[in-house]
């Protein structure tokens, strides 16, 4: 099951064509440069963006903005509507491009690896684990070379 670890449960709720909300966030956040890690399903930012904010666990609080690498994923408007009301979206000038940048209502800045929406569920799933350990120094893009290296040679 794709959600996150420990007490940071995303609910399974599912439209009928969708998998739960595939989400690992670390247990201690700030702890790492990567709070945690995300496997959309599709580079539908709209969509995904919206799953992700609609079924985000509670105690990391409630995301109100969200900065992407634009060439990541398929146009989007820049105001997307979730439950509630809506989020924000903007583009980030530099960083790694397999981040997105999620902004709390209390202006808490989490760092999110997101994988992309087409590797294997076993590189998802060490991409997910790697992001979200404590002590993790290395960029997304950093674990999703590792990742691939490890999964390629090992096949």
């Amino acid at each position: 099951m794709w959600t996150s670890n420990g007490s940071a449960l995303a609910p399974a709720i599912a439209t009928p064509s969708r998998v739960p909300l595939r989400l690992r966030m670390a247990e201690h956040p700030g702890r790492s440069p990567l709070h945690g890690g995300w496997w959309p399903q599709s580079r539908d930012l709209a969509v995904e963006l919206a799953d992700l904010v609609d079924h985000f666990p509670p105690r990391f609080g409630r995301l109100v903005g969200a900065s992407i690498f634009p060439p990541e994923w398929n146009p989007a408007p820049w105001r997307i509507p979730v439950a509630g009301g809506y989020v924000t979206v903007g583009p980030f000038p530099r960083d790694d491009r397999h981040l997105i940048h999620l902004k709390t209502s209390d202006r808490t800045m989490l760092h999110v690896l997101v994988v992309p929406p087409g590797v294997s569920h076993a590189q998802a799933d060490e991409a997910l684990l790697a992001s979200a350990a404590d002590g993790n120094l290395r960029s997304g893009t950093e674990i999703l070379q590792d990742v691939a290296e490890r999964t390629e040679g090992g096949r």
